[in-house]
């Protein structure tokens, strides 16, 4: 990290705090060349692993037009979908690592999907889950109203 007062490439971390809740983290540095303080702010980098070994940042928007597909035609508004996705990537941060197998994301998106709009999850479920058959569609629905009923 740079110094901005007189561009040493040496300084020390006082304080470090999370902010914007865990995306990203405040430094508070002092340079050891000119004792200068400066503030720095990084994004905590959360990264997917696909399923074929592939590494790539995580991302709300792929979320949101994941999850507007399953809800294609439904009334479903932008915003919900926004807040949806961050719901995701609070409970993936929540965590821990800095590495989620995309399969958590997936599992992560189901229950506020389910609570958004229960036509957007069965079809979202039908493609995470991989059901082959109208009997697969049959178990997630007395699924889906056996939690309701518990609910109540």
């Amino acid at each position: 990290m740079y110094c901005p007062f007189c561009h040493s490439d040496r300084s020390r971390v006082i304080d470090s705090r999370v902010i914007d809740a865990g995306t990203a983290i405040r430094r508070r540095r002092e340079c050891t060349a000119c004792e200068g303080r400066f503030t720095t702010i990084e994004k905590a980098v959360l990264l997917v692993v696909k399923r074929n070994g592939v590494t790539e940042p995580f991302s709300r928007d792929k979320v949101v037009n994941g999850v507007r597909r399953a809800c294609q035609g439904r009334d479903v508004p932008d915003d919900a979908l926004k807040r949806l996705a961050q719901k995701v990537e609070e409970k993936v941060r929540s965590k821990g690592p800095s590495q989620v197998n995309a399969n958590d994301i997936g599992l992560a998106i189901l229950e506020p999907l389910l609570e958004l709009d229960e036509v957007g999850y069965l079809r979202f479920a039908s493609v995470y889950k991989s059901f082959e058959s109208a009997e697969d569609f049959e178990k997630e629905i007395r699924m889906m109203r056996r939690r309701a009923r518990e609910a109540e």
